[in-house]
């Protein structure tokens, strides 16, 4: 790296102290839409030996945006950074300084500087300043084998860059912050911000310049044939025309897949959020059989909101030509209002497909629906239900939707066939007495005709773009919920996260956990299932609570564990309420063990699902820690028998395990987070008592504050 490149990465980089406005800055440079500043005092000063990604996330929330951390290797770095942007990068050294990146490339980068000028800066300049630690602690050794290799001075620069690349492959380098604009953002704004409004008008454009320069062809060639003028020079123009098309529909395809990918990107990040954010009564409420087809359908408004959004922009253009060009052509605007009420007649067909296929839709999805429900109650059924007499609601249900797919049929036929085929028919029959009685000029002879095919073929991309967006505005009844819940703005803080106890109050100190109050209801219940509720842990504690079934128990914990908000009353939390420690810092201090049939064991490894609540893939360490606390519950047993040991898989759902196996694997995976307040909801009520004392005993001994919810 040269002492010019040096001293320009220096210039650019931003201190400890400045990071809020680095970030703001970023926000600001990169177009990305933000959310009204927040104070972030005391909040990037913080030095302690806590990982940084929390206090960075809490700065780029406070800036209306998210950070997302990413692991830097020497040898991803180059594909990271081509892709980056905007970001920050932190370098290694004494001090605390952040690169801010603005655009990622091959060769160079766009960073922004501490005075807020932009600079380019070559690739391989910011990996030798990344990689700087790294590249000092294997020197000697790289030297070393040079040395000994007896490598030619003019080549041992490059020798020696190839070796340490070897070396330090997979050397970590540090976390890179990628920044963007949250989920729960403007969808509009995300969209500018990933340059798609921009994308849309240049297809705009190219699109009109495209169609402006076909229909010239058919004017140049349709005068000179109507004419007798055919000559070369006129061949000549109207190839030159044609080859100057070409770039244009390069360019439009181009802008096609680019504006479809950013899109579909964009929709199914926001929907993935709002499947994130459901409420858990929303979820119950809906069924499996629903949520699945929420999912296909979400699929298919995608691809058939983008494929006929395409057409439909493309076939008002054209229609919009078309109308111009009929009212310069020999048919003169009696022809062009012929096409726009024809158009009108086209859009009320395209209603009645719009009804027809809804129908269609609800019924499929109704099939769907009872077919997974009747798949997962299968056992069920076959205990309290005649398989004999299965059929005969199936069979009408397959009546109504063979005869609400023949309408669709029908009416999908009528607007692809009859749309487009019965203007070329009707056109033609307007233009006739004009051909027939030698009315027009050959120049408005060839343009009505050229006006007549651009309608004709603007009505075939109309027609079936209606029903593509008839399709997506079907399937968007179906995901709108899920795209409404990817703009609820996540709790998070707006300054970082707070310090952990050790499970011991000082004197003074308030509660770890105080509710006053608390009142909560469910949705279209009037009555509330809590109301009035009072509270108070003390670090240490270890309570029992009890009471009847129905009686508010497990709703009470999901409160405390930070699950559902109450409608109204106070909830703290070492004396900080939700909203100032972030759903992601309550839930790290208060971690629960629901009820068994709202607990899972995924399809991986026994490890995997004990560690599901910490950092995958696990070290030695963490393996260790998992056999020694499955082994306190009981579990060694288990453990010993299985083949593979921890690295078993246990099967969809834990098949493979029993029902107080898997009851000991949840308190494993609850315990194995080390929480300040572990809450347990009926935790024991599938253990023999032998087990059942054995688990509780380990349990009480490891839990820093315990709250045991049981039946009587």
């Amino acid at each position: 790296m040269s002492r010019r490149t040096g001293r320009e990465l220096e210039a650019c980089l931003w201190p400890a102290a400045r990071l809020p406005e680095a970030i703001d800055a970023l926000a600001r440079a990169s177009g990305l839409a933000r959310a009204q500043r927040a104070q972030r005092d005391g909040v990037a000063d913080g030095a302690s030996g806590e990982a940084e990604p929390a206090p960075i996330a809490a700065l780029a929330t406070a800036a209306g945006l998210e950070a997302e951390p990413t692991r830097l290797t020497y040898a991803e770095l180059p594909d990271l950074l081509a892709r980056a942007g905007p970001a920050l990068l932190r370098l290694d050294g004494e001090e605390r300084r952040d690169l801010a990146l603005l655009r990622g490339g091959r060769r160079r980068v766009l960073v922004l500087g501490a005075d807020l000028r932009r600079r380019w800066l070559p690739l391989e300049a910011l990996r030798a300043a990344l990689g700087r630690a790294a590249t000092a602690r294997h020197a000697g050794e790289v030297e070393a084998v040079l040395a000994a290799a007896q490598v030619a001075p003019r080549r041992r620069a490059r020798a020696r860059a190839a070796l340490l690349g070897q070396r330090l492959a997979s050397e970590p380098l540090g976390v890179c912050w990628l920044l963007r604009s949250p989920p729960a953002a403007s969808f509009a704004a995300q969209a500018a911000g990933a340059g798609l409004s921009r994308r849309l008008a240049g297809l705009t454009l190219a699109h009109a310049a495209q169609y402006l320069l076909w229909l010239a062809s058919w004017w140049l060639v349709g005068s000179a044939a109507l004419s007798g003028r055919m000559d070369r020079g006129w061949v000549l123009s109207w190839a030159l025309l044609l080859a100057t098309l070409i770039p244009f529909q390069l360019l439009v395809t181009w802008l096609q897949g680019a504006v479809a990918l950013g899109a579909g990107a964009l929709l199914k990040r926001r929907l993935l959020a709002g499947a994130l954010r459901l409420e858990p009564e929303e979820v119950r409420h809906q069924g499996v059989g629903q949520l699945l087809g929420r999912v296909v359908e979400a699929e298919a408004m995608e691809s058939l909101a983008l494929s006929g959004g395409l057409l439909g922009l493309v076939a008002g253009i054209e229609l919009a030509l078309a109308v111009a060009v009929l009212a310069l052509g020999a048919g003169g605007w009696p022809m062009a209002l012929l096409l726009v009420a024809w158009t009108g007649v086209a859009l009320a067909l395209a209603g009645r497909y719009h009804r027809r296929r809804r129908a269609w839709t609800e019924e499929r999805l109704a099939m769907t629906h009872d077919l997974v429900e009747g798949m997962i109650g299968h056992r069920t059924r076959l205990a309290q239900e005649d398989p004999a007499a299965w059929h005969r609601t199936e069979d009408a249900a397959l009546a109504r939707y063979l005869e609400r797919s023949r309408a669709m049929d029908v009416s999908h036929a009528e607007l692809q066939a009859l749309v487009p085929r019965g203007w070329l028919l009707l056109g033609l029959l307007a233009l006739a007495p004009a051909f027939v009685g030698g009315r027009g000029t050959a120049a408005g002879l060839a343009i009505a005709v050229g006006g007549l095919l651009v309608a004709f073929r603007a009505l075939r991309r109309l027609s079936a773009g209606i029903a593509h967006l008839a399709g997506a505005g079907i399937a968007w009844r179906q995901v709108a919920p899920l795209f409404a819940a990817g703009a609820r703005a996540a709790d998070e803080p707006c300054v970082g996260p707070p310090p952990k106890t050790d499970g011991t109050a000082p004197a003074g100190a308030p509660a770890l956990l105080e509710a006053d109050d608390l009142v909560f209801r469910h949705a279209g219940r009037p009555e509330p299932v809590l109301d009035g509720c009072d509270l108070r842990i003390a670090a240490g504690d270890q309570l029992l609570l009890e009471g009847p079934s129905g009686g508010g128990k497990s709703t009470l914990a999901a409160l405390l564990a930070g699950w559902r908000a109450p409608a109204s009353g106070l909830l703290l939390l070492g004396g900080l309420d939700r909203h100032t420690l972030g759903e992601s810092g309550w839930r790290k201090r208060v971690v629960a063990a629901p009820q068994f049939h709202e607990n899972h064991v995924l399809t991986e490894s026994f490890a995997f699902n004990a560690l599901l609540g910490r950092d995958w893939p696990p070290s030695q360490r963490d393996l260790d820690e998992v056999d020694a606390v499955c082994r306190g519950l009981g579990l060694g047993e288990l453990l010993d028998r299985m083949p593979a040991g921890l690295l078993q898989t246990v099967g969809d759902t834990g098949w493979q395990l029993s029902h107080g196996e898997r009851s000991r694997l949840f308190l494993a995976r609850a315990l194995l987070q080390d929480p300040e307040l572990l809450l347990l909801d009926e935790s024991f009520a599938a253990l023999d008592p032998e087990n059942l004392e054995r688990a509780l005993t380990f349990v009480r001994g490891r839990a820093r504050s315990l709250l045991v919810i049981a039946h009587p």
